[in-house]
């Protein structure tokens, strides 16, 4: 496994309950600050296999961008589930929710 890969994936098993990271924040940690759409592609392939909480990666507006619509009512549900508050235009607020990971072992 590739060291960004083991990194981002360490960073979002980190990511507690009822906060998120949004997927620039989480390859920025990783130490590749443009690889954003790297975290994405993770997320879709190996969420299940590490049983990563890909729930609390969210993007860089804190919103839900899941493509298929099952998986973004799942996501939100898992989210508010965690007493996450997603206000009415689907945005969560980062500065009350986002996780800052300051730990660059995580």
């Amino acid at each position: 496994m590739e060291p960004f890969t083991e990194k981002a994936i360490h960073i979002i098993q980190a990511v507690p309950p009822g906060k998120v990271m949004t997927y620039g924040q989480v390859a920025r940690q990783a130490g590749s600050p443009r690889g954003a759409r790297q975290i994405a592609r993770l997320l879709h392939s190996m969420s299940a296999k590490h049983k990563l909480p890909w729930h609390r990666i969210v993007n860089a507006q804190g919103k839900i961008v899941v493509a298929d619509e099952e998986s973004r009512y799942t996501q939100r549900a898992l989210l508010e589930g965690e007493g996450v508050e997603i206000g009415r235009n689907g945005q969560i607020d980062l500065e009350v929710y986002r996780h800052d990971c300051t730990d660059p072992s995580t």
